[in-house]
């Protein structure tokens, strides 16, 4: 007897649901807690001395949230939640990156995104595009 209580069974297993997918699953959910972190002490702690700076870095948690969720669920809502997820990202990190670049005084503190996530040692600019990479490839799959 099937128990239908616990929700649909488990897509099979995709190709590319293992090696680089798992490893890309598995930075994104990394990043989601360091950026979320940061962000939940800045916010907490030091929120007047820049604001937009530290709701940046929130935002920025949270698109890796979704993107981490997404690239683990699968299945074509996710991949569809999971493309959005890294286009934001993609275009957050390009225009804060260049924004904090050409104005610095715009942000008196760094954010995720900041010099294209130069404080992290630019795999926020690098993520994004394997992310895209990983994604095109499965379609193609």
């Amino acid at each position: 007897m099937r128990d239908r209580g616990l929700g649909r069974p488990a897509e099979a297993a995709a190709p590319g649901s293992t090696g680089p997918a798992r490893v890309l699953v598995l930075l994104y959910g990394i990043f989601a807690l360091a950026a979320g972190a940061r962000a939940g002490v800045q916010l907490a702690t030091r929120f007047q001395e820049a604001p937009l700076a530290y709701l940046l870095s929130a935002f920025a948690a949270a698109v890796y949230v979704v993107a981490t969720v997404a690239l683990a669920r699968g299945g074509r809502g996710g991949r569809r939640t999971a493309l959005a997820a890294i286009l934001v990202e993609l275009a957050g990190v390009l225009v804060i990156g260049t924004l904090s670049l050409a104005d610095p005084a715009a942000f008196p503190d760094e954010t995720v995104w900041s010099g294209y996530g130069r404080g992290y040692g630019y795999v926020p600019l690098v993520l994004p595009v394997l992310g895209l990479l990983l994604l095109t490839r499965r379609r193609g799959a």
